[in-house]
């Protein structure tokens, strides 16, 4: 259906209303220099939903007032207000908006506009005015989020350029602004000349007001999705995302694209409005919703996270497992010890968290491959993954055997990168990030006749990881690889010395558990440092005293510490 609504300064609006009658609406706002055209493709996904679009005044087929206080936020937000009470005067709508519909979305909610009229709000690309200018001057005032506000005005500055008069009117006319646009953004065609042209009132009617003016912005009391593509170049993600004391129920979600990624990804923008409205309707709340969740009330950290986890079934892994659970994450458990592995989850039970267990040998490339479909078939795709099993080998280079060096490197670095690529893969079709921890060694950077075996395939954990997070990050996941030194687990126990015989074996597994256990390192440690790694995204964690000396050690004085490191 087709129709005209007339605004309250008798602006005539173009409308659309498309979908079952019975349906929940969604009204779309579009951006600038966009029309409703923008939402074509997204709602081809959105059957379920009565949907409501409109050419906002001065794009498509709405009218197209020549006075520049006629596109103020007030008279935009009254727009939308008369838009959906001609369109749904009986029932809450839910709103999805991009840009310069958003900005006016944030704008009329926190207003008195439409009290009582909507449901819930899914954002792209357009934070509030006020707050941008809050952030803008207090990020000025704060060396740590000083890069980040510099970035942001580096890209803002064509906002500027919107302000002259004449010129602006004419790079569009000739299509010297367009052809720029593409230059960054090519999911963006040719825009209407008349919808750009007349949009530039938006930016003369509000920026500078609001800009220049810091007033604190007003709460916002209905439910808030952000979504904030990672690779928008005129809006970075901090300044869309960090809103948690404006939202009161607030979620987001950073996805892969750039400014117009409604273009250029429609299925994905559908399905993470779809997941949002059917909850705020009475649907349950997903694990990708529970992760989004910007909550300054104190809940868990890892709530809503799916954390998988190799090697749970003692030491580090279990501790891991356990800390991760009192942080409110969800758990995916695996061993090749079946006894083992049981004991952990049912502490992990104990503590009231949903995990699954498998028992995988992380050296079988297939067997993992099985893993991981599993995983994502039954529980979603991860958002943590930390890749902890590993076995001990001692012994020098000449006596250890080739089939010694293949099962141990099959395990130690073999099975790391098996649970790298399987998950990481999943990770990136996600397009939500996600975390990889990879538990490596400070004996990845001390060469030494003990442990070469064991070293060489930490030092190789450590360059993956490393190599990874260069891969990763442009699709928001991190890598991190944590080197411990001397952590009483049951490792040594286990550690093969290569070339003696069962006496000498148990001889010297008893000397070294006594060297492991001199500190009384507990797995715990280790464990927090795993969480600390996910959270502050970090790539290289030394948890103990002596990995954190021997890093500093071999980075600035390599020669002392490989003399130091010819005897055994």
């Amino acid at each position: 259906m087709r129709t005209t609504v007339t605004a309250s300064d008798g602006v005539r609006l173009a409308v659309r209303v498309r979908g079952p009658r019975k349906a929940p609406t969604l009204v779309c706002v579009h951006g600038y220099p966009d029309n409703a055209t923008l939402w074509d493709d997204v709602l081809r996904h959105l059957p379920q939903f009565r949907v409501v679009t409109y050419d906002v005044r001065g794009a498509g087929f709405s009218d197209r007032p020549r006075r520049q206080e006629a596109y103020r936020l007030d008279q935009l937000a009254e727009d939308l207000r008369d838009v959906i009470e001609a369109t749904s005067p009986d029932r809450p709508v839910h709103l999805l908006a991009h840009d310069w519909g958003s900005i006016q979305v944030w704008h009329a909610v926190a207003g008195p506009w439409l009290r009582g009229k909507v449901a819930s709000f899914t954002s792209i690309s357009g934070p509030p005015l006020d707050h941008a200018s809050r952030w803008l001057r207090s990020g000025l005032r704060n060396p740590r989020r000083l890069p980040a506000v510099l970035s942001q005005l580096a890209r803002s500055g064509y906002i500027g350029f919107f302000q002259l008069p004449g010129l602006p009117e004419l790079a569009w006319r000739t299509g010297v602004t367009a052809a720029l646009v593409r230059r960054f953004e090519p999911d963006e065609p040719n825009p209407v000349t008349a919808d750009a042209v007349y949009g530039l009132n938006l930016y003369r009617a509000n920026m500078m007001r609001a800009l220049g003016r810091g007033r604190t912005p007003r709460r916002v009391d209905v439910p808030v999705q952000v979504l904030a593509p990672r690779a928008d170049p005129f809006v970075g993600v901090p300044l869309q995302t960090e809103l948690g004391r404006w939202a009161k129920n607030l979620r987001v979600r950073c996805v892969p694209g750039g400014h117009w990624v409604v273009r250029a990804d429609p299925g994905r923008i559908a399905a993470a409005t779809a997941e949002f409205v059917t909850h705020i309707e009475g649907g349950p709340e997903t694990r990708a919703l529970r992760r989004a969740r910007r909550d300054p009330s104190g809940r868990a950290r890892f709530d809503g996270r799916l954390v998988v986890i190799t090697g749970a079934g003692k030491g580090i892994g279990r501790a891991t497992a356990l800390e991760f659970a009192r942080e409110g994450a969800d758990l995916v458990l695996a061993d090749i010890d079946p006894a083992s592995l049981s004991d952990t989850a049912d502490e992990v039970r104990g503590l009231g968290i949903a995990v699954t267990t498998r028992r995988v040998d992380v050296a079988d490339g297939e067997a993992m491959r099985a893993f991981a479909d599993s995983v994502v078939a039954e529980c979603g795709v991860p958002d943590i993954v930390v890749n902890n099993a590993g076995v001990g080998l001692a012994g020098s280079v000449l006596d250890t055997t080739e089939e010694e060096w293949r099962r141990h490197l099959d395990v130690n670095f073999w099975g790391v990168l098996h649970g790298c690529r399987l998950f990481a893969a999943r990770m990136v079709e996600r397009g939500e990030g996600g975390h990889l921890v990879n538990i490596a060694s400070m004996a990845a950077y001390l060469p030494n006749a003990t442990l070469p075996a064991y070293s060489t395939g930490k030092a190789a954990v450590l360059m993956l990881s490393e190599s990874l997070r260069a891969e990763l990050g442009a699709s928001g996941i991190g890598v991190s690889a944590v080197c411990p030194g001397f952590v009483a687990t049951d490792i040594v126990r286990t550690t093969r010395f290569a070339g003696t015989d069962e006496f000498e074996q148990q001889r010297r597994r008893r000397k070294a558990q006594r060297l492991f256990t001199a500190r009384d390192a507990k797995p715990e440690l280790v464990a927090k440092a795993v969480l600390q790694a996910v959270e502050r995204d970090l790539a290289v964690v030394t948890p103990t005293v002596e990995a954190k000396a021997a890093r500093l050690l071999s980075r600035w004085v390599p020669g002392l510490v490989r003399a130091a490191l010819r005897k055994r």
